[in-house]
């Protein structure tokens, strides 16, 4: 916990990987001095066709807003989690949809190539 206050006076932004999955709490969300909440690709994936997977995102992206903190999904494959993504306020977005997986150099060119963000920001 202190190398997390740490870590947070020094400016470094935190954030919770896989929220809802493995061992990732309710209370970290008030313990740990955090930024961003990352939603599981297994929430994502069937956010279209499974509704439990579309109330569970829609709660996680909702607490995070009330909360202040980003919320950012990871899995993002299809135009369609896309738009339901955006409908909901989830602030960014990570997957396949927006590009594959590329190393350092072709990160840097894709991101001179575009000034624009792939969710709201």
């Amino acid at each position: 916990m202190a190398v997390l206050h740490a870590l947070k006076a020094l400016g470094v932004k935190l954030a919770i990987d896989d929220f809802g999955t493995g061992y990732s709490s309710l209370s970290y969300l008030r313990q740990f001095p955090i930024d961003t909440l990352k939603i599981d690709q297994s929430f994502v994936r069937d956010i279209v066709t499974v509704h439990g997977d579309a109330t569970i995102a829609s709660a996680v992206i909702g607490m995070g807003n009330s909360l202040k903190l980003r919320v950012s999904a990871e899995g993002v494959e299809t135009r369609e989690q896309l738009a339901f993504l955006q409908a909901e306020h989830c602030e960014e977005g990570q997957g396949f949809y927006f590009s594959p997986a590329v190393d350092a150099a072709a990160f840097a060119e894709l991101l001179s190539a575009t000034s624009t963000a792939y969710l709201v920001n």
